[in-house]
């Protein structure tokens, strides 16, 4: 068998070898992968996919381009990476190419290495390379990606309209080997931190990410965009059973204390801590989905994808407090422009053939390796969330799995993955026939994956649904043996094939960087101050400022949380509806902090999950105006319902606004991270799409409570400012 798979490898690398396939304009690169079948962080996962011990991914694939004559080129094997039978010393995986704009050159990211006899364990780490050479006739050169971090896994590279490299890691965001791993928010699980850029040799933290982010992409528009995991909750593995043995630290550096308390302080406690919600007016709090976020390419500016929410995309969602009629929970209206709701947005990608149209995969958490629906919507730059209309491009049942021994609807064609549109307006995608649950139906020594991945062109049925067409490619079978590490595992099979990429040349997308708003401008004008110079300051001090400028003011959508809202003592309200009216007073923030630990105060496991701590960032705390008798690590709203606050850089924040008895009112759904530097302004504290809950725009107030803090700044550091100014 060993010659037998060396002759597929032989044959692919023949340029005159055609497949059966449709005909492309474009090569396109693709990577293949050894099937794991377990569907529970591994390669193929919607979350902690980016491990790359054995189990997890396994070695034998590798990277592939096809041309448009049909002919493949196995790219690694060219290079020197990788080989056949028994996958030792030199073997290899391989996944996430991307494409220059140039069309020229790609990246991707590559593991070497797998354990030579039963029982090894060995570090492996995932980093990125770049490949050069593609064109037919070419010689192919494969250079590792300098300056990365070493010893952490860098997946998902992308190259940024100013050509550094974009990539996502589990370093943790401390650079801090002792809180390494971080661990998500739902299974504990150890996840990446969010995305890192990496220019001129310098790695930073674009951003936090406490769950994850995932799949990395330029639009044409030049905003990053990307999957993260929203699941801002208390610690299910915590209460009400503390299944896994958690505490709190201290804090979060190696010199940290461990403490026997799992105590949270925000947001509200889940729906199943009842002890905690009983004889409380709440109903409890619990989110998890995956959503499509955007971000400058500096990092600045992180919102939803032209901030389009729960109330556009989801089914259904509860209110916050069960004693306001006015409050109602949320069942998609026959009235909403979006008829199709869904819940995850995996795999995104822009169709390059009309900007700001995106077509993604709609996958349950589990069972199916980030499989299911083909989903596309329109949101391009400065369309209005509100009207955006998801198209069901392959039938509905193509979304859930088939119950073992039930009979698949003819509808449901198997699960899809990884959609790409060709600049020709072909439409590939991973494909799998298997309509049921991931499993192997093998043993874990001879293992027989369900599902068998294939690249495939697509068509439309008669019903308008996108059905599996032509295969792009047939590699055959492989005989692949390794040890991973306890058990011998030997292998005979296809190899999934996945992550297709055009290889063409694109348009550069322009350098998206953060621009000063106009109430904002209005305010340095008018009180003297230089904006480049308190920028600059907020940059040496790893600072940001948040900006709110009038937070009575909520989407007219979001009837979920109070939406009557008043600052007390004659201040400006906004009202809704008739009924019940919300005084607020202060504005309470929030820093995700890395210190939940698990495995017991005595043998703590490595690592800690992020949970949210009222902020106390040294450099932020002692820049901001300091209220008498307000709540910790709060600011007073002022009088015109603005807020203004000094925060930490490149750390995961939320908030919550509070009654003058200190009770929170509306709180934060989301986290949010700003760039050091970063003045970031929203009109209020649910950010309007077309009116608030009052029937008015959104507000372009100029807010007197930054006004308030610009001054205190400009009085407490003035001195220092000047003595700089004449060095």
């Amino acid at each position: 068998m060993k010659r037998i798979v060396l002759l597929v490898c032989m044959l692919c690398l023949m340029p005159g070898k055609t497949w059966a396939g449709a005909a492309l304009d474009n090569p396109v690169m693709f990577v293949t992968q050894f099937p794991i079948a377990t569907d529970f962080a591994t390669i193929g996962s919607t979350f902690a996919n980016h491990f790359s011990t054995m189990q997890q991914v396994a070695r034998g694939g590798d990277l592939y381009i096809r041309y448009p004559d049909g002919s493949l080129r196995n790219l690694t094997r060219e290079a020197g990476f990788g080989n056949t039978g028994f996958q030792g010393e030199n073997a290899i995986a391989v996944r996430d190419p991307v494409v220059h704009w140039n069309g020229q050159k790609a990246m991707f990211s590559m593991v070497i290495g797998a354990p030579t006899q039963q029982y090894q364990y060995n570090d492996y780490y995932w980093q990125i390379y770049e490949v050069t050479g593609l064109a037919q006739g070419q010689s192919v050169s494969i250079s590792k990606v300098q300056g990365q971090p070493s010893d952490y896994n860098n997946i998902s590279p992308i190259y940024g309209s100013d050509d550094s490299v974009i990539f996502t890691s589990d370093m943790p965001r401390s650079k801090n080997r002792y809180n390494y791993p971080q661990y998500d928010e739902y299974e504990s699980t150890p996840t990446n931190t969010g995305l890192w850029k990496l220019k001129n040799g310098q790695v930073r933290l674009l951003q936090h990410s406490p769950s994850g982010s995932f799949s990395p992409l330029i639009d044409s528009y030049g905003r990053l965009l990307f999957t993260r995991w929203d699941h801002l909750q208390r610690d299910q593995q915590a209460s009400p059973v503390n299944a896994r043995g958690a505490f709190n630290y201290t804090h979060e550096g190696p010199g940290a204390t461990a403490i026997d308390t799992v105590a949270e302080v925000f947001p509200e406690p889940r729906p199943a801590e009842t002890d905690l919600l009983q004889g409380t007016n709440m109903y409890g709090h619990r989110i998890n989905h995956f959503f499509p976020w955007q971000m400058n390419q500096d990092g600045t500016e992180e919102e939803t994808l032209n901030h389009v929410g729960r109330h556009e995309l989801h089914r259904y969602f509860q209110r916050s407090f069960d004693d306001d009629n006015n409050l109602e929970e949320f069942i998609a209206p026959g009235i909403r422009p979006n008829q199709n709701s869904i819940l995850n947005v995996f795999q995104m990608d822009e169709d390059p053939n009309q900007a700001g149209r995106y077509v993604a995969i709609d996958a349950p958490e589990f069972q199916t390796h980030a499989a299911g629906q083909i989903v596309a919507f329109d949101l391009p730059l400065g369309s209005d969330p509100y009207l955006v209309q998801v198209d069901y491009m392959s039938h509905e049942a193509t979304r859930d799995v088939v119950a073992e021994g039930d009979t698949a609807p003819p509808e449901h064609v198997g699960f899809f993955r990884e959609p790409m549109t060709t600049s020709n307006g072909m439409v590939l995608a991973v494909h799998t026939a298997e309509t049921r649950r991931a499993a192997n139906d093998g043993t874990r020594a001879n293992p027989q994956p369900r599902y068998d991945f294939t690249i495939k062109t697509l068509t439309t049925n008669n019903a308008g649904d996108l059905v599996p067409d032509n295969r792009l490619t047939d590699l055959g079978s492989v005989n692949l043996s390794f040890y991973d590490p306890d058990v011998l595992v030997s292998y005979s099979g296809p190899l999934w094939e996945l992550s297709p990429v055009e290889v063409v040349a694109k348009p550069q997308p322009p350098m998206t960087e953060e621009s000063l708003l106009s109430p904002e401008a209005q305010i340095f004008a008018e009180e003297n101050i230089d904006t480049e110079l308190f920028k600059a300051y907020l940059r040496d001090n790893h600072l940001g400022v948040v900006v709110m400028r009038d937070v009575t003011t909520r989407d007219e959508l979001d009837v979920q949380q109070p939406f009557n809202l008043r600052v007390p003592d004659g201040g400006h309200q906004t009202i809704g509806a008739p009924g019940q009216i919300y005084d607020i007073s202060h504005m309470q923030f929030f820093q995700g902090d890395q210190i939940r630990g698990y495995g017991g105060i005595n043998d703590p496991a490595p690592g800690q999950r992020v949970i949210a701590q009222y902020l106390h960032d040294q450099n932020a705390m002692q820049n901001n105006i300091p209220f008498s008798n307000a709540p910790a690590a709060s600011a007073e709203i002022a009088q015109d319902g603005s807020v203004a606050f000094f925060v930490p850089a490149r750390r995961a924040l939320s908030w919550q606004t509070l009654s003058p008895q200190g009770e929170a009112v509306v709180r934060e759904r989301y986290w949010i991270t700003l760039q050091a530097g970063e003045i970031r302004a929203c009109g209020g504290c649910h950010g309007v799409n077309q009116v608030d809950q009052s029937g008015a725009l959104p507000s372009l107030q100029k807010a007197e409570a930054f006004r308030d803090l610009l001054r205190h700044w400009d009085n407490a550091f003035e001195d220092l400012i000047f003595a700089d100014d004449f060095e």
